[in-house]
């Protein structure tokens, strides 16, 4: 007997009927011998954390574009930490953690640069339009690895792509990083937005704070024990207070820091729709002066799927390089 195979035995005796056990998994588009050592849902969380566009959310922004310091979330960080929460999650209510962490960290790969800014400038520019979590999905089923894609199994790119809006994942785990993935946003962009004087906590409203608490572990463990307490193994539920209090707290924050242009540091948006509509309209008319690997599929699909891929992946700080090498006159020194 493998190790994968020891390991497929705990799982069927230790986790919940609810979990989706590795064993049980509808597999890969393409299949593949098994590892020895590794379940598929090990495989899989591998594959994303060893991949260029997880390496790339190091500099790509969560929520401040171009932030002074070290201390503000980036879309890694925030990535890392829903997997926290979902790992924590899922070890309480036995489900697969394995399967949950390859969801949480594959969830993010297809975001913009600067954040949901750059997301809604190409959602206007591309004609069928643009969601991350789409996006996401096509990085590791297609654009990873030379256009081959990472081949992973059917339950987590079912995760990925129902991480946010619309269907909701046929699996628990992926109902876990769905849920996680908001509680993480919504408590640490507080944290930045306090950290760059947005407002303070002092001014969260008391029907928020009363039932969720103050400060962000508060606010996170109580997300946590409200749904230990709520929840059954085929739903999870924050229970009715806490849910009313989290919804709250999301329209506020959404008045208040994610729309809110009014502050300096938002105020910066506008130069990303600049920017970003800049490179669209230019690699769509030159689509050849993009890398090799993108003329690929603007000569397969066509120059604006290719102009997609290539954007929605620059970081914040190459899609700014690509700017200043195409627009910014290059200083040069007097010869004397």
């Amino acid at each position: 007997m493998t190790i994968r195979e020891r390991y497929e035995l705990i799982e069927k005796e230790i986790l919940s009927p609810a979990a989706m056990l590795a064993i049980n998994s509808k597999g890969r588009k393409v299949e593949e011998d098994e590892c020895d050592v590794r379940t598929v849902f090990c495989r899989d969380r591998d594959r994303i954390l060893h991949s260029k566009a997880f390496r790339r959310l190091k500099q790509k922004t969560q929520v401040f574009i171009s932030p002074e310091g070290d201390h503000y979330r980036t879309r890694l960080t925030h990535t890392l930490e829903v997997s926290q929460i979902a790992r924590t999650l899922a070890r309480a209510f036995r489900l697969n953690e394995d399967l949950t962490e390859a969801i949480a960290l594959g969830h993010d790969l297809g975001h913009t640069p600067f954040g949901h800014a750059g997301e809604r400038v190409l959602d206007q520019l591309c004609s069928f339009g643009f969601r991350h979590y789409e996006q996401s999905v096509r990085v590791v089923e297609f654009i990873e690895k030379d256009h081959k894609g990472l081949n992973l199994t059917y339950e987590t790119i079912d995760g990925i792509g129902n991480h946010t809006t619309g269907k909701q994942p046929e699996t628990m785990e992926g109902k876990i990083v769905r849920i996680a993935d908001r509680i993480a946003f919504l408590n640490h962009d507080i944290e930045d937005a306090i950290t760059a004087s947005v407002f303070s906590e002092s001014l969260l409203p008391e029907t928020i704070t009363d039932v969720l608490g103050i400060g962000k572990s508060e606010r996170i463990t109580t997300a946590i024990d409200s749904l230990l307490r709520h929840s059954t193994e085929q739903e999870l539920s924050l229970g009715k207070e806490v849910q009313q209090a989290y919804d709250e707290l999301y329209r506020y924050m959404f008045d208040n820091v994610y729309l809110n242009t009014a502050t300096e540091i938002k105020s910066e948006e506008h130069k990303v729709q600049e920017l970003i509509s800049i490179l669209f309209d230019y690699y769509i008319k030159n689509y050849t002066a993009m890398p090799e690997f993108y003329r690929y599929t603007a000569e397969n699909e066509s120059p604006e799927r290719a102009v997609v891929d290539y954007i929605s992946g620059m970081s914040d700080a190459y899609a700014t390089y690509c700017f200043e090498t195409l627009f910014i006159p290059k200083p040069f020194a007097l010869q004397f």
